[in-house]
């Protein structure tokens, strides 16, 4: 009877012990999230209760179950399942508290600086993405580590591959050369502030805005939604557009190709009244010129601004639409189009003019028939 109840209540006093002192935790955490709603440390430790138990069980277990006598005759084989369950909940642990307080940091950094310097604020933001990765993979290396020397049989293939470390560690270098290049341009990425995550870009003809960046790969999110995953080392070695590169303002055009008759000043005019009812417009500047012709047409450009990449769009295609549809509605003649005329008469030696098809009359044309052509003009006589 107590080889049952021994295992019974040091397997359920471990699980229920785990369940309360969790469950205080938890409230402490809820109670100093209500106190403090604007600090989210406390909000954000909570997403750690989970591996917090487990280390709670495993620990409580791996200490008791000896005493236990939980299958005896696997000792060992028991009390290294609980080890490495230990160490993989004690890494998850570690990388939920790190999260919860480089997030705090930074939720507080943004908010004191998000308006009076937001390109700051996303420099940041790119700078703890990849710290966190950093965090995240130095733990799980360090917890695989671990694990792996649990065992006796890598204790000593670790003492052997300590003896080699310098050769393993060129060839893994050779092999490993692109993602080592990656890596270390991730750093200068994220450091260098190059380009950091919401940057408006220009890459390869496609325009977007940067939405992730690893140690390895950044992805670029286009205007259809389209998702551009390319290797960090790209953005180091060939040059891109970056619009947010400094301030977020920028200056759009627009072009008209119109006809030579076209009303400059009252286009000016409606310009200005199209930018005001426009709320993208930034106020900052606008003109109207012309900017070249042809024996046709003539180039119109309008100059607009607007405080980001997106809102240029806008006030672009605003500006466009509502021109185009002024100039149809009140100045149709400003608008392209294809003017034809009759083809001029060819002077003749006697100083009258004559179609193109028709004939010199002194080349044996009877007078008649001159006379006949060219009204109010006499018969020559023979």
């Amino acid at each position: 009877m107590e080889t049952i109840l021994r295992p019974l209540i040091v397997v359920g006093g471990s699980v229920l012990l785990t369940v309360v002192i969790g469950w205080a935790t938890d409230l402490l955490l809820r109670k100093a999230d209500g106190r403090h709603p604007e600090t989210p440390l406390w909000g954000l430790l909570r997403r750690a209760r989970v591996p917090y138990q487990i280390v709670l069980c495993a620990g409580l277990l791996r200490g008791s179950y000896v005493e236990a006598g939980v299958f005896p005759e696997h000792r060992t084989g028991v009390g290294r399942t609980l080890t490495l369950l230990l160490i993989g909940s004690a890494a998850w642990l570690v990388v939920r508290i790190a999260a919860a307080v480089v997030e705090t940091s930074y939720s507080r950094y943004a908010h004191a600086h998000a308006e009076r310097d937001p390109a700051r604020v996303r420099r940041v933001r790119t700078q703890v993405s990849l710290i966190m990765r950093v965090v995240t993979a130095v733990v799980g290396v360090v917890a695989v580590s671990s694990m792996l020397l649990t065992f006796p049989a890598m204790r000593a293939a670790g003492a052997s591959l300590l003896a080699s470390a310098g050769i393993i560690g060129i060839v893994a270098g050779v092999a490993a050369q692109s993602t080592l290049g990656n890596l270390f341009a991730g750093f200068q990425i994220a450091f260098g502030d190059m380009v950091r995550m919401g940057d408006t870009v220009v890459v390869d003809g496609e325009w977007g805005t940067v939405e992730e960046i690893t140690l390895t790969y950044l992805s670029v999110r286009t205007w259809d939604e389209r998702r551009i995953t390319m290797p960090v080392s790209y953005f180091t070695s060939k040059p891109f557009e970056n619009w947010s590169r400094g301030t977020p303002q920028m200056t759009g055009t627009v072009f008209w190709h119109l006809d030579h008759s076209a009303p400059m000043d009252l286009m000016r005019a409606r310009l200005r009244d199209i930018l005001r009812e426009c709320p993208a417009w930034d106020g900052r500047n606008y003109n109207l010129t012309v900017t070249d012709t042809t024996p046709t047409t003539m180039e119109v450009r309008a100059l607009v601004t607007a405080k980001d990449a997106d809102d240029i769009w806008t006030v672009r295609v605003t500006v466009r639409e509502g021109m185009l549809r002024w100039l149809a509605d009140e100045h149709p003649y400003a608008l392209p189009r294809v003017n034809t005329a009759d083809a001029a008469l060819r002077p003749s030696h006697d100083g009258f003019p004559h179609a193109r098809h028709a004939p010199d009359p002194a080349a044996g044309r009877s007078s008649d028939g001159d006379a006949r052509r060219f009204p109010g003009r006499p018969a020559k006589s023979l």
